[in-house]
């Protein structure tokens, strides 16, 4: 029962025909549904965005999706307008088995978007997932998802940091590689323990 698999953010948007879709996304759903066998603790991490979420582009007049600004906490990449709360953009992709344990909807606060399933992009407000894993007796975390680059890498450097021992799984994760996102994000797992696999 040590054992966890952290589905990370198989959204509608995130795949092809999304808001922000990850090239070949879609194609981590039947991976993933089989490794949940191997797993007594199955957890799911869902964006949930507000629609004046200040990390969209849409709302920075003038702004080209893609591009960057300062927020207080850090650079924020301004995205397309993806994973609004109740739409089907953010709904669970269909064909994903969801038998899992738990949720955890992330990016819900306008003021500061939310990579990490551990913490907002502040790096100090915590989703609650490390003690709810604590207390289950878990501390070996798989990773899964989309996108390899971000959420992923997010996530699973957090784990590390937070105690737990990671894996991310590179065949169940689909990266959206922003100039050179996906080579920097694999040499920081690296550089942090996370096993590659």
């Amino acid at each position: 029962m040590s054992k966890a698999l952290i589905v990370i953010d198989v959204q509608n948007d995130f795949c092809p025909g999304g808001a922000l879709a990850v090239s070949d996304g879609d194609a981590v759903v039947p991976v993933i549904n089989a490794m949940m066998e191997d797993f007594d603790t199955v957890l799911y991490t869902q964006d949930w965005h507000p629609e004046n979420h200040l990390s969209f582009a849409d709302n920075h007049p003038g702004a080209e999706p893609f591009s960057t600004t300062v927020l207080p906490y850090g650079t924020q990449v301004l995205w397309p307008a993806h994973c609004v709360q109740g739409t089907d953009g953010a709904a669970f992709h269909k064909d994903l088995r969801l038998m899992g344990d738990l949720v955890i909807r992330k990016g819900f606060r306008p003021e500061i978007d939310s990579y990490s399933a551990f913490f907002e992009n502040d790096q100090t407000t915590r989703t609650g997932l490390a003690g709810y894993l604590r207390d289950r007796g878990i501390t070996e975390l798989t990773f899964a998802g989309l996108a390899t680059d971000f959420c992923v890498a997010w996530s699973a450097l957090d784990a590390v940091k937070e105690g737990f021992s990671a894996t991310v799984r590179m065949d169940a994760c689909r990266a959206i590689d922003l100039d050179g996102s996906l080579d920097a994000a694999v040499a920081n797992l690296k550089s942090a323990g996370v096993t590659l696999a």
